[in-house]
């Protein structure tokens, strides 16, 4: 379905020259006298790669309606990341370009949700916040508790993060997938 790119919002993800995007960024400039320029920043949803481009109002944009799948994450290997869909136990792999930075928030054989387009997997989407085992971190020093103080911690898959001084090795905590900070204990 097409439609004008002066109705294009953020998050809609469109076909652009045979590929996938979701537009991260959407500009409408109306430059003094002159015609109205559309900037759009794209995100490839095959390979991650990042591509800004400038239309006109008289332009026309493809846009792909996409299905989403509760899948469980099962392992990692030289092609990627296997998953498993919930519902009919197909197994696919996404390669690690594709998923990026959302793999330090899954642990094996949880759920997520995964994005299709056309019966091919494209993408994992997290949810806002996860529960992470901490697998090391330093002890507190006496005397630092009087004011805020942060320390490094490892998580379970890997994701270092920014922990109160009270927190111990062996823990669970709650960790925000869209800043990657500490949100409190589990």
């Amino acid at each position: 379905m097409a439609i004008r790119v002066t109705e294009a919002k953020k998050g809609m993800v469109i076909r652009y020259e045979g590929d996938l995007y979701l537009i991260t960024k959407y500009d409408h400039l109306t430059p003094g006298n002159l015609r109205a320029i559309h900037h759009l920043n794209l995100k490839s949803l095959k390979n991650g790669r990042q591509k800004e481009v400038r239309m006109k109002t008289s332009d026309q944009l493809d846009i792909v309606y996409l299905d989403s799948r509760e899948s469980q994450y099962l392992f990692k290997d030289s092609l990627g990341f296997t998953f498993m869909d919930n519902e009919n136990f197909e197994q696919f792999v996404l390669s690690a370009e594709v998923i990026g930075e959302a793999m330090q928030y899954i642990t094996d054989n949880s759920n997520c949700t995964v994005v299709f387009c056309d019966g091919e997997a494209l993408t994992v989407q997290l949810p806002p916040a996860v529960v992470l085992e901490i697998t090391q971190t330093e002890d507190a020093v006496r005397g630092d508790t009087v004011s805020a103080v942060q320390k490094a911690a490892t998580c379970s898959t890997g994701l270092v993060i920014k922990v109160p001084a009270h927190i111990k090795q062996g823990e669970m905590v709650r960790v925000s997938t869209e800043t990657g900070e500490f949100m409190g204990r589990a």
